[in-house]
């Protein structure tokens, strides 16, 4: 589904935000306060975006790895990073959340953008994203939520579930894959919940931030250990 809507897949994503999913993204590289000396690795990095962020941002990651399952959507990413010379700094790999081919303590900071609700085994993706933290690595993670917020939760759901599967379908030509989005969405576990796996996976100092009144959150979390990225 992924790869069959890789070529329309930034278009619709700063469409159908308003462009804001740009900033959002910028959040969590600016949760990580990076130093210049990083490793990031970007779990489910679909087209490269936070990976570009993590890159580009000021100070900037050191090194760049993004990590994803669907090869069409890394072909995106690659053709970017060409465009903006950024092949040195940022690799991209094909490879499983639940199984991340890096090694124990190779990492700074992980941020997964938008992916975490699309992986089967979520527990056993948030174990491997310890696994691969220094101690004292940051996490940081840009997942959908429902807002609680009574007037808003309504006009959010009815945007969510009847405009932009229709605007979807109608750009990406993929009857499935924006319909797919709401349900996910409703389908992924409330903020209270994640937050939850995560401790459970080894994080500590977790923060859940709602951004766009609790329709977008921004998880932010820490390994256990020695103090690092600048603290």
């Amino acid at each position: 589904m992924f790869d069959a809507i890789a070529e329309r897949y930034d278009f619709l994503n700063h469409f159908l935000s308003a462009g804001i999913d740009k900033r959002w993204r910028q959040r969590a590289i600016e949760s990580l306060q990076l130093t210049g000396t990083e490793t990031v690795i970007d779990v489910c990095t679909g087209t490269g975006d936070v990976a570009i962020a993590a890159a580009t941002h000021s100070p900037s990651a050191r090194r760049v790895i993004g990590v994803d399952f669907a090869g069409a959507m890394l072909g995106v990413g690659a053709a970017k990073l060409r465009q903006l010379r950024l092949e040195t700094r940022v690799t991209l790999v094909r490879g499983d959340a639940t199984s991340l081919p890096a090694a124990d303590r190779s990492a700074e900071a992980v941020t997964v953008a938008f992916g975490i609700r699309n992986v089967q085994d979520i527990p056993a993706a948030c174990r491997e994203m310890r696994r691969v933290l220094v101690p004292g690595g940051r996490l940081a993670v840009l997942e959908f939520a429902v807002p609680t917020l009574p007037g808003f939760r309504t006009v959010y759901q009815w945007y969510v579930s009847t405009i932009l599967p229709r605007v979807g379908r109608a750009i990406s030509r993929h009857a499935a894959a924006y319909g797919y989005l709401p349900a996910s969405i409703s389908a992924f576990e409330r903020p209270e919940e994640f937050v939850k796996i995560l401790r459970h996976a080894g994080f500590d100092e977790i923060h859940p931030v709602p951004l766009m009144l609790g329709s977008v959150m921004l998880y932010t979390a820490r390994t256990a250990g020695v103090r690092g990225l600048g603290d």
